[in-house]
């Protein structure tokens, strides 16, 4: 017994305690080796079913028969296959050592003995080769048991029991093969499928190879398709899990069976009115097999956008959204999480698909000749539901269809038309013959008479999907007028006017108890600033006619600094405050941008306001917000809790909590576009603080041409004070632009816990007293610095001049010094010429005449010698030639003194 020791050694360090002498550790080898020692098959089998009952029952039975079984058990499996008691046993067996005891918990430390059990069977692929050789046996409970401790296994060794399967030949194609066996195998079969292929990639592939796409579609056919139990959930949970992260997949699905046997099980059959908990539960599978195609496959797959592209294409072509539409709006009875599941995947096709979008711009729903826009009848669900989640899932359809559509959004605000006065004040039941703008002005009206703010506030998060970057829609619905001009009322109220109205309605209405806020303000206030934020970005006018009332300005500026107001309705009304500057293009007085900015410094303080900006983004909702989330896999143990939420509970849940309501609002475009704005708006007010009012101030009195003054010194007076006041004008504005700088940058943080302390009007008074003296202090010491640092300067310059001036006068005395010298020694040479001895400087001169003579006559002596040297030369020649030189040279020198003679007798 080597193997039984190998398992001995192997587990008992673990699970050996104080209790191993127990009477279960001793009855469990007692009939193991019944088992492996046993003569009699009868007392085998019969050891077999004891040992079975006690790993079902004991979890001590369970951990002795880990350190001791397994050995005995697999030989069962792999020598006696035609005993198919004693391999059913052997199985079941396992399968017991591997299921949890539900009402036996020990200590959250302790080890769970059938997790070390599954890592003790899948530790060895040949256990898991001999597990899947099994279901080849004719025997159906030797098929069915195998299942089930393959199941098991995977539940509790997921990723070991994976590589096994993909290192075993053909070990898929077994388990595929049991898809079309009997259908409690069949069954088995197919949920350990969906539990093998939730992660596994590889498995997947094999899968959808081994055709599971067909065997799939079959089981849902014959099951009866939505209307199956929970064989059809099994079998779209599988599905899902092939589609889910594979865009090969999603493609092979497509253009091998396409989407027609799909779609075919979102069709409502028999009673309409009838949504068991089970036919829901497949109708949300279907929708999120729906949801995966249009998501295309992972973000990391390169053809990823053109499957999903190719994807909402075909889906939109097989009429997918006439089963969407039946589920999310024509079929009253259906349940709230489909109503909103297929709202969102109506909302999912048409995003940035033009085709799509026409589809459903031009969609009618009910029958001829009542046939009605699908848009309006989405629109009246979101302005009527009592589900705050369907009301989110509407509103997400009309955001998708805005989306970089400016067709579609001049569409719907060409249809933005008063109705009579009769219609505004009709019951909202009698909206079925209005145009969806009219439906819509119907919503934002509705309040004006019942206080009913929500569905004002949900009709104004259409409105500001319909005019989001959209300028000419912004125009549009800037002047809609909500009121027949009267001579007695005056002028009539623009939408914009009753925007802001319901604004303070819904404040005063959340402090009407004194105590607490209504569930609705939590997400009112907060829409209708939204709308209110994208209506006046990048539209002067509409900043224009936001003040042309005075009480806007006012009642906003009480709103940011008012203390019952939740951080995100501070920091919106901050931000809308903030777009009457960056966006203001009036000069009226008053209405400017700087008088908005001295309304805001006077009124709130530059450090208070951008502390509202730092407080919304530190929120959680600003903080975590992120694109819609995607539905969470549908499996047997979610899926019930989902279906389960109809109207009550999900009421029930939005009062307890409105986080979902705010992230609708706050969502991560949004939040970019406001970090955006906040970055302009501090940009902004540092400019404001730094450039000069475009206004003339009035000329002091003093400043006129005071009587007998002449012009000149008029005019030098005034350059003077003007030089003067542009001195001090500069000044200023620099001291302020880095005011506004520091508290642009900081937002104020150096000051907050200060103004937190703050309650009640004297304490703040107080403050704002000190603040001030605070500001002037800290301007006489900056002026202080500045006279110190010009009179350092001044005293530098005077030094370096005396330092120069010393330099230029070492210079001239040098040089007068020179000059001194070179005169005196002038004058010794002319005091010596005139007392000098004459005869000295004769003789000097003779001498000098003399020198001149003696290299005379030497110079002549050369010539003589040469000449003399050259008659000798001749001579010789002569004499060699035959001559007698004497008698040639004979009376030369005659002929010369008689020329001579004759010369001097002319003369």
């Amino acid at each position: 017994m080597d193997l039984v020791a190998k398992y001995q050694g192997v587990v008992g360090r673990v699970f050996r305690n104080e209790n191993s002498g127990s009477s279960e550790d001793s009855y469990v080898e007692r009939l193991l080796d019944r088992i492996s020692n046993g003569v009699l098959a009868e007392d085998r089998r019969a050891a077999m079913l004891e040992l079975q009952s006690v790993v079902s029952e004991s979890r001590a039975g369970q951990m002795a028969f880990g350190a001791m079984g397994f050995p005995v058990i697999l030989s069962v499996l792999k020598e006696e296959r035609d005993d198919f008691e004693m391999v059913r046993g052997a199985l079941e067996t396992l399968v017991g050592a591997l299921s949890p005891i539900g009402h036996a918990k020990g200590p959250a430390n302790e080890v769970q003995p059938t997790l070390m059990n599954s890592d003790l069977l899948s530790r060895e692929v040949d256990n898991i080769s001999l597990l899947l050789s099994l279901l080849s046996e004719e025997d159906f409970y030797v098929r069915y048991y195998t299942l089930q401790l393959l199941t098991a296994l995977l539940t509790n060794s997921p990723q070991r029991l994976q590589e096994a399967i993909l290192s075993i030949p053909r070990g898929i194609t077994r388990l595929m093969d049991m898809l079309m066996d009997r259908e409690v195998i069949r069954n088995e079969a197919l949920l350990l499928l969906t539990y093998l292929t939730r992660e596994a990639e590889e498995i997947q592939k094999i899968v959808v190879f081994e055709g599971a796409f067909e065997k799939i579609f079959s089981i849902i056919k014959e099951e009866g398709g939505s209307e199956g139990g929970v064989v059809v959930q099994d079998c779209l949970e599988l599905l899902n899990n092939l589609l889910r992260n594979s865009a090969s997949n999603q493609v092979l699905l497509r253009e091998t069976m396409g989407f027609d046997q799909l779609l075919s099980v979102l069709k409502l059959r028999g009673t309409t009115y009838k949504f068991t908990q089970e036919k829901t539960i497949n109708l949300l599978s279907v929708l999120e097999t729906i949801n995966l195609l249009i998501i295309g496959g992972p973000e990391t797959d390169p053809g990823r956008d053109s499957n999903k592209l190719t994807n909402k294409t075909v889906l939109v072509q097989k009429k997918v959204l006439d089963h969407l539409f039946m589920l999310g709006v024509e079929s009253q009875w259906a349940p709230v999480p489909v109503r909103c599941a297929a709202l969102h995947c109506i909302g999912d096709l048409i995003v940035n698909h033009p085709k799509n979008l026409e589809e459903l711009a031009s969609k009618r729903l009910g029958e001829e000749p009542d046939l009605e826009p699908a848009l309006n009848s989405v629109l009246r669900i979101l302005l009527r539901t009592s589900s705050k989640q369907e009301f989110m899932a509407a509103d997400y359809l009309f955001k998708n269809f805005c989306q970089q559509n400016p067709d579609g959004q001049t569409m719907l605000a060409s249809t933005l038309i008063l109705q009579p006065e009769s219609m505004i004040h009709a019951p909202v039941e009698e909206d079925v013959n209005m145009s969806f703008g009219s439906m819509l002005l119907h919503g934002l009206t509705t309040g004006e008479n019942e206080g009913d703010v929500e569905t004002c506030s949900r009709a104004a998060s259409v409105l500001s999907h319909v005019i989001k970057s959209n300028n000419q829609c912004k125009e549009k619905v800037l002047q809609i007028e909500l009121e027949a001009p009267t001579p007695i009322l005056g002028r009539a109220e623009p939408l914009l006017h009753r925007m802001v109205k319901y604004l303070a309605l819904a404040s005063s209405m959340k402090s009407k108890d004194g105590k607490s806020s209504t569930s609705e303000n939590v997400f009112v206030q907060p829409i209708i600033l939204k709308l209110l934020i994208i209506w006046l970005s990048d539209c002067p006018n509409a900043v224009q006619c936001f003040l042309d009332s005075r009480p806007h300005l006012t009642y906003l500026l009480e709103l940011v600094s008012n203390p019952t107001t939740t951080v995100c309705v501070r920091g919106l009304a901050a931000v809308l405050l903030g777009e009457c500057v960056i966006y203001n293009k009036s000069n009226a007085s008053g209405r400017d941008a700087y008088s908005i900015v001295d309304a805001i410094s006077q009124k709130v303080g530059l450090t208070s306001y951008f502390l509202k900006f730092d407080e919304m983004q530190k929120s959680s909702l600003f903080t975590s917000a992120k694109p819609f989330l995607p539905r969470k896999s549908l499996t047997r143990s979610s899926a019930a809790s989902m279906a389960e939420i109809g109207d009550g509970a999900n009421e029930a849940s939005d009062q307890k909590n409105e986080h979902p309501m705010l992230a609708s609002v706050f969502d991560s475009p949004f939040i970019y576009f406001l970090k955006r704005l906040e970055a302009d708006i501090r940009e902004k007010m540092v400019e404001a603080y730094s450039s000069p009012k475009s206004q003339v101030t009035v000329v002091p009195a003093e400043l006129e041409q005071r009587s007998g003054e002449n012009d000149v010194d008029y005019i030098k007076r005034l350059k003077t004070f003007v030089e003067k006041q542009c001195h001090e004008i500069q000044d200023l504005l620099s001291r302020n632009a880095t005011l506004a700088e520091d508290l642009a940058r900081t937002g104020g943080n150096n000051s907050s816990s200060l103004e937190r302390k703050v309650s009640g009007g004297s304490d703040r008074v107080q403050l704002e007293t000190l603040r001030r003296d605070l500001q002037e202090a800290s301007q006489r010491i900056e002026t202080l610095k500045a006279d110190k640092a010009k009179a350092e300067l001044e005293a530098s310059t005077y030094k370096n001049l005396a330092g120069k001036t010393e330099s230029d006068l070492k210079s001239l005395s040098d040089a007068y010094n020179s000059l001194e010298q070179a005169n005196f020694r002038l004058e010794k040479e002319v005091d010596a010429l005139k007392s000098g001895d004459i005869e000295a400087l004769k003789e000097e001169a003779r001498e000098e005449a003399l020198k001149e003579s003696e290299a005379e006559l030497s110079d002549l002596l050369v010539c003589l010698g040469q000449e003399q040297s050259k008659v000798e030369k001749l001579s010789t020649r002569l004499r060699e030639l035959g001559e007698d030189v004497d008698i040639l040279l004979e009376g030369i020198g005659d002929d010369a003194g008689a020329d001579n003679a004759d010369e001097d007798e002319e003369d």
